[in-house]
């Protein structure tokens, strides 16, 4: 699939919560040496990873505005979930963006509660259906942002 800036946004925003986390996990008191300097080695190469995707969001911006990359996939949609909060009243880039980036946010949470042992198998449960909502919203809004940059490129396909 190629490249869109609403799923380059969708991965810089991942890449910057694995950060986050790991770093949180090299201050934590209780890791051990050995295991600090795995995270560190981990942190470091997701820091990479990071300058790559904002150089990509870079050189996507500039050859979408050349009109040299399709700015939108055309999509085929084949869900129903009537539990999302609509993303139609979104109509700045950046406010897209931040949106993105707090689903992410959310979904990375709800995926580590569910990971837990100690939760009932109706909390799972429920917790599933809350991870495929905000899932949902997520690829919804990485639209929206392909969605804005089309509007604002005035290359309308």
């Amino acid at each position: 699939m190629a490249e869109t800036l609403g799923s380059l946004v969708d991965k810089i925003s991942i890449k910057n919560l694995r950060i986050w986390h790991l770093d949180e996990a090299v201050e934590n008191k209780e890791t051990s040496a050995p295991e600090r300097e795995e995270l560190k080695a981990k942190r470091d190469l997701a820091v990479k990873q990071r300058k790559g995707l904002v150089d990509e969001i870079d050189g996507f911006l500039g050859a979408a505005m050349r009109g040299e990359v399709q700015i939108c996939d055309e999509k085929i949609k084949m869900y129903t979930n009537t539990n999302v909060s609509s993303s139609g009243g979104i109509k700045d880039l950046g406010e897209a963006v931040s949106e993105l980036a707090l689903r992410n946010i959310k979904l990375w949470h709800l995926e580590d509660e569910v990971r837990r042992t100690d939760l009932p198998d109706s909390a799972i449960v429920q917790t599933k259906r809350k991870i495929d909502t905000t899932n949902q919203e997520r690829n919804n809004l990485m639209d929206k942002v392909d969605e804005i940059l089309l509007h604002c490129s005035g290359d309308e396909q």
